[in-house]
């Protein structure tokens, strides 16, 4: 799993998604849940590149996502990313790995 540090690692990740799609899981390192999902995201077995976020320490990068994809931040937030943009988010708990797998069948074709 890598992190995205930066803004620009942040926009080549999205650029990125429109030849391959890719996860990408905003954490805070304060946030039991985001633990679990964090857990759940290395367990989930798939080809699909994995990122990371730490907000606490990538906040701007985390702002960024907010306003390039429209979606309103959470912490723990799981986001599939396809042609260039955000397809589908989970958050909290509902990040479990027979969630992302459906969702990986469904948006990642």
């Amino acid at each position: 799993m890598e992190r995205i540090k930066t803004v620009e690692q942040w926009r080549d990740t999205l650029q990125q998604s429109k030849d391959k799609a890719c996860l990408v899981l905003k954490f805070s390192m304060t946030c039991f849940s985001s633990i679990s999902a964090l857990k759940e995201l290395k367990a989930l077995e798939t080809n699909l590149p994995k990122y990371l976020v730490i907000v606490q320490k990538e906040r701007d990068v985390s702002n960024i996502i907010e306003n390039d994809l429209k979606v309103k931040h959470e912490s723990p937030q799981l986001l599939i990313l396809k042609d260039g943009k955000g397809v589908w988010q989970a958050t909290h708990y509902k990040i479990k790995q027979s969630l992302l797998s459906e969702a990986i069948s469904m948006y990642v074709k």
